[in-house]
């Protein structure tokens, strides 16, 4: 049986946190599907759609040596219907502090009354990667600020564009 998981965000823009994440994912699952969420309440500088040609150019490079299928799709519904839908059993998520594991605690005690059978696996993001925030990348950016460690050269000039 196909493992398929899920890793789920806004995605605005993705960073170099979520594709260590992501890396990580791939050796996990035999097919890992990126839901890019909608998520307007956070007022994302990228469309849906940039989001997700943006995150499909960016996960075409990695280093996948198993294989495995990766594919990209955006979501605005309830993450576990959404995972429902994917034939996901594993929803992988990013650990970068103490204030991440509380609310994606909250998070997987409310999934899991939503559907016992998918489960979330939390993985902690390299070192290097642990203060990475969308949020702070678009900050510095918007203020001129070197993002070059942060994000690849195509997220960056996309970053710098938006900022002209």
């Amino acid at each position: 049986m196909e493992r398929v998981g899920l890793y789920p965000g806004t995605f605005d823009p993705i960073t170099a946190g979520h594709l260590d994440i992501i890396g990580r994912g791939l050796k996990l699952v035999d097919k890992l599907i990126i839901g890019v969420a909608v998520n307007e309440a956070k007022k994302p500088l990228f469309s849906l759609e940039e989001r997700v040609a943006i995150v499909t150019e960016e996960t075409a490079d990695l280093d996948n040596p198993r294989g495995v299928k990766i594919e990209v799709r955006p979501f605005d519904n309830l993450l576990m219907h959404f995972a429902e839908a994917c034939g996901a059993q594993v929803i992988i998520r990013g650990l970068r502090a103490v204030s991440d594991f509380e609310y994606e605690f909250q998070m997987t005690a409310m999934n899991e009354q939503l559907n016992r059978e998918i489960e979330t696996v939390f993985l902690m993001a390299d070192v290097q990667h642990q203060a990475v925030a969308s949020r702070l990348v678009k900050e510095i950016a918007r203020f001129g600020g070197d993002i070059t460690s942060f994000v690849t050269p195509r997220v960056r000039e996309k970053l710098l564009e938006k900022y002209k």
